[in-house]
């Protein structure tokens, strides 16, 4: 499967909510369970095809995220980086982004995103077959009022968007993972500022849905979202990512797996990433994979 798309992922901001563990490290590199949250956004650009990728963060955790992914070779992948200089808004990533998309389509990720389930790389297929305007994704959540909110009617027509509303019309939030055509950036070049200062994301798809180019797809049942934004969130979604992989015995967000099975790297790639993870179980099941394909 490959796309014309590419992916940026966006791990800025200040993680404030989680500190003190955010005062020296960004909060997209804290583990969740057994590897680094940004694997978990990674992995969604991968299983939708996406291998050019821009990695956006602070200038002081860009280098962070330079050690740990490389240049994308180890994956089959071309990573770039560039730099966010002041949390002014998920959307100025698009802005950012400008030179790297090339006038092309693109796949927004959000860092702290952490989506999980069988039925995901067929959601993702589906949003990029849809090749014109954006689509967004939509998922029920006990606390919409943190969100940003989708409003839908039965035929799945998006009918309102609202950034953490006091009172939401529904219970279904959008989850960070954005799909756009090349629209995109000029749109968001030509954003207002909100009262925080920033370019709201949510004005954007906003901009979309006043055009009639707003798809919204709500998640599969299989499909599982977490916000790892908060300390609770943050090991309910360890917890659960452990109980998965031991339930299935599969690995979840293993992203050398998913190079390796769309067929960008080879047994030798997969056991050099193998060794290079010594004997931590992560290494182990790289081991394994590649024991397998060899036999």
């Amino acid at each position: 499967m490959g796309t014309t798309r590419k992916g940026i992922l966006l791990a800025g901001g200040r993680g404030t909510r989680l500190a003190p563990s955010t005062e020296v490290v960004s909060k997209q590199l804290l583990p969740v369970y057994d590897k680094p949250m940004v694997y978990y956004p990674l992995s969604v650009l991968m299983q939708a095809g996406i291998r050019e990728v821009l990695v956006i963060s602070t200038r002081r955790d860009l280098p962070l995220y330079g050690d740990l992914l490389g240049d994308g070779g180890r994956l089959g992948m071309t990573f770039s980086y560039a730099v966010q200089e002041a949390p002014r808004g998920l959307a100025e990533a698009l802005v950012i982004a400008a030179d790297f998309l090339a006038g092309g389509p693109s796949l927004l990720v959000l860092g702290d995103n952490i989506l999980c389930g069988d039925g995901l790389p067929g959601l993702l297929r589906a949003c990029d077959a849809e090749r014109a305007g954006a689509t967004v994704l939509a998922a029920p959540v006990a606390d919409p009022e943190r969100y940003a909110v989708a409003e839908f009617d039965s035929r799945g027509r998006v009918l309102s968007l609202e950034e953490k509303p006091a009172r939401p019309r529904s219970r279904h939030a959008v989850p960070g993972v954005y799909f756009y055509d090349s629209r995109a950036v000029g749109i968001a070049r030509g954003l207002t500022p909100s009262p925080r200062g920033e370019l709201e994301i949510t004005d954007l798809n906003r901009a979309y849905l006043e055009s009639g180019a707003l798809t919204l797809r709500s998640l599969p049942a299989d499909v599982t979202w977490f916000d790892a934004g908060t300390e609770d969130s943050l090991v309910d979604a360890a917890v659960a990512i452990r109980d998965a992989q031991r339930r299935r015995r599969r690995a979840i967000a293993c992203v050398e797996e998913i190079a390796w099975r769309q067929g960008w790297i080879g047994r030798q790639t997969l056991d050099a990433a193998a060794r290079r993870m010594g004997g931590s179980a992560y290494g182990r099941h790289l081991a394994r994979l590649a024991t397998e394909e060899a036999a």
